[in-house]
């Protein structure tokens, strides 16, 4: 279960990021790292280290606003940062002590999921299931009413 439900939460977020057409998903998945970064701010379990650490992801976060490879990046410092903070005994909800744990294997799959380009549910159906549709398959043909490029 400590393994199951993070993974899980980082597959929902990404599913849950399909209801948000482009550009828009990449500029909130920026925000959304931004946050990240300044998540164990308020309780200073690292003391002064909170501070460069917030100023890095916000810089990674600004650099996401154009690239998902940075919110990618982001997501995997986030990850470092929780397991410090899960070796330090100082978690992210202070009332779970397991919270940092789970946030380090849950952020993994959602920076997995950015450095793939941030896809939508759609945009991996696509991608994965073979295109049903006999106009589909007559306009991929070349010599069939297709179109072709010549160079």
């Amino acid at each position: 279960m400590t393994i199951l439900v993070p993974v899980l939460i980082g597959l929902l977020y990404a599913c849950l990021n399909a209801f948000i057409h482009e550009p828009h998903r990449r500029t909130v998945n920026a925000i959304m790292v931004g946050g990240a970064g300044a998540a164990y701010l308020s309780g200073g379990g690292l003391g002064a280290w909170e501070f460069p650490f917030v100023a890095l992801m916000t810089y990674v976060a600004w650099r996401g606003l154009g690239s998902w490879t940075w919110i990618g990046v982001g997501w995997l410092l986030h990850t470092a940062w929780d397991v410090v903070h899960h070796l330090k005994g100082a978690p992210i909800i202070p009332f779970l002590p397991g919270s940092s744990h789970g946030c380090a294997i849950c952020d993994p799959v959602i920076a997995l999921w950015a450095l793939t380009g941030g896809w939508s549910v759609t945009d991996l159906a696509r991608r994965l299931l073979p295109s049903s549709s006999p106009r589909d398959a007559t306009a991929a043909s070349p010599g069939a009413g297709g179109t072709t490029r010549t160079s």
